[in-house]
């Protein structure tokens, strides 16, 4: 594999980070929530969050940091650069001991991914993406999936804290999917949605109301392993401003963009 200087030290800080995590997964912690149903905080996230951001500020100091839990703090004025970071995705899992959830971390340059890093520190899974570089599970490489039938396909999906209200008519949108009889599941990470995604476990992923700390990593390993992500209605997405993504291994891409926007069938 051939990695650019960010890369290398955003696995350094996942890996880092994932050994925090994996530490304190069976341990007594502390857990406090924040505004939304069930959207849960740990001293970990904060933990994991710090040790990630004292890595890229010891290698990288003049660039910028959005993370999920110190927003921006650590926004440096006119940097071209910028980290974003999800310490623990998949807190709510982490939270009742279920050893699935990642880390997160994504470099944006000019409204480009230029590196993802996704790892699951209880399986050891660590997914590496590079602009043109094409992402790596392990160091082995990745490509979508070939599935081009929707009735064969296997999907992923989630929902936002606020999912009661149906926000962009999110349910209403599950069900017609789940109509069509094909499988979905929900993992409760977003990020490793699209990490799965891009190693052909998923043909599909979809959901709404997603922060950019959640996707950022995620995007790069999809496209660079030859998948497709835009919004619901097809366009390109934009990262900083757009409320939707769907995710594919582009063969089913039509069909996502076409059932996503059933309106006559929403309640």
């Amino acid at each position: 594999m051939e990695n650019s200087p960010f890369t290398v030290i955003a696995v350094q800080a996942a890996l880092e980070a994932g050994e925090i995590l994996r530490r304190g997964f069976s341990t007594e912690f502390r857990i406090e929530s924040k505004p939304g149903i069930h959207n849960l905080v740990t001293e970990y996230d904060n933990a994991a969050e710090q040790s990630i951001i004292s890595t890229i500020l010891t290698h990288f100091p003049t660039h910028s940091i959005l993370a999920e839990e110190s927003g921006e703090q650590h926004k440096k004025k006119d940097a071209e650069v910028v980290w974003i970071i999800d310490p623990l995705d998949g807190t709510v899992n982490f939270a009742h001991r279920i050893p699935l959830f990642s880390i997160s971390i994504g470099v944006v340059i000019n409204g480009i991914v230029q590196t993802g890093v996704v790892y699951n520190p209880m399986v050891h899974e660590l997914f590496i993406a590079t602009k043109g570089k094409g992402a790596y599970l392990n160091g082995v490489k990745l490509h979508v999936s070939s599935i081009a039938d929707a009735i064969k396909a296997f999907m992923v999906t989630g929902f936002p804290y606020n999912v009661n209200t149906n926000p962009l008519h999110c349910i209403d949108r599950f069900a017609q999917m789940q109509a069509k009889g094909i499988p979905i599941r929900r993992l409760g990470s977003a990020a490793l949605d699209l990490a799965y995604v891009a190693a052909g476990r998923f043909d599909a992923f979809w959901e709404l109301n997603l922060n950019l700390w959640d996707i950022a990593a995620g995007i790069l390993l999809v496209e660079e392993a030859g998948g497709m992500i835009t919004s619901y209605d097809g366009s390109p997405l934009a990262i900083y401003s757009d409320k939707t993504l769907v995710a594919t291994n582009g063969l089913l891409h039509r069909f996502m963009i076409e059932h996503l926007n059933q309106k006559e069938l929403w309640c």
